[in-house]
């Protein structure tokens, strides 16, 4: 037998993100204030004597229409290994197994994350003795999102994302988080963005917000939850908006959409309750919810979890 290790990687809300402005090769400079929770995939990594990687799915994956996730190259989870080998020198290979609960294409940085655990766990299994600031840029020629999810816990980031500052951690709370099923274009988000007028667009305050985290203050950080962002996916997906109006109704007043959407999720302080407290997906609180969400003709996913 090979060696074997296992690594779970968290996925994130934006509490805030702005756009300051735009690189000549097309990259957006951001200011984000990055959150990590406790909703996770699971990793693990056996070494084998063919090299070479080779990912495949657990059969205990909760995300639904998972079968066409590529498992090659076009997989961050297989460049992030195959960068680790490649850098280290490694003859041998590894098998990743991935169980997947994070949904994909929401704003969580599902596949980003995924990517830091797996530079993370081949360089654990292989010994490489890697340094955070090593696997760091190996992770950033990866996605922008990969320092952070390397990193984890509150953090601002900046430049274009792989440029960090770890915060105080966000005081104890719980998030509720609603995946809708319909899907959102980054690229055409994006691209609905840059042909706004500047004057229009409303700025969140991160500095704000960074504050309030020093401060220790949950209500400072959630009287500033803001994304640049929502407005242009809101307008052509006009059920998020929806979806924060019922949460609102059932008493979570801190509401935002994270990334460039769909995912939409509210803050509650840790023990709060709204009539029944979120604590599971039979809960009466969570059925009214989807309830709601039925009568829109919505269907979405409903996660609970505290920060990480």
């Amino acid at each position: 037998m090979g060696r074997k290790t296992e690594k779970k990687a968290y996925a994130k809300v934006n509490l805030g993100l702005d756009i300051i402005g735009r690189r000549e090769d097309g990259y957006h400079l951001v200011r984000m204030v990055m959150q990590q929770i406790g909703l996770y995939d699971v990793l693990t990594f056996e070494e084998t004597e063919a090299p070479g990687v080779r990912l495949c799915l657990a059969e205990d994956c909760t995300i639904p229409d998972i079968s066409d996730m590529p498992l090659d190259d076009r997989n961050l989870i297989v460049r992030g290994a195959k960068a680790v080998i490649e850098k280290y020198g490694i003859a041998a290979g590894v098998t990743i197994t991935l169980e997947k609960h994070i949904p994909m294409a929401a704003g969580m940085a599902g596949g980003s994350t995924d990517c830091a655990a797996a530079l993370r766990g081949v360089a654990e299994l292989f010994e490489t003795g890697s340094t955070p600031e090593e696997l760091a840029e190996l992770g950033v020629r990866l996605g922008a999102d990969v320092p952070y999810c390397l990193m984890g816990g509150t953090a601002l980031a900046e430049g274009i994302g792989e440029k960090l500052t770890r915060l105080p951690d966000l005081p104890e709370c719980e998030f509720v988080i609603i995946k809708p099923s319909f899907g959102v274009s980054t690229k055409d988000v994006y691209t609905a963005y840059d042909s706004q007028d500047p004057a229009e667009v409303e700025h969140p305050d991160i500095d704000g917000m960074v504050s309030a985290l020093k401060e220790g203050s949950l209500t400072g950080v959630t009287a500033r939850l803001g994304n640049v962002l929502e407005p242009v996916t809101v307008a052509r997906h006009p059920k998020i908006r929806r979806i924060e109006e019922h949460l609102r109704e059932l008493g979570i007043m801190s509401t935002i959409m994270t990334g460039s959407g769909p995912t939409v999720f509210g803050i509650l302080p840790k023990g709060e309750e709204t009539g029944e407290s979120p604590a599971g997906e039979a809960d009466p609180w969570i059925t009214e919810l989807q309830e709601r969400l039925a009568g829109d003709g919505i269907s979405a996913m409903i996660f609970v979890t505290g920060r990480d």
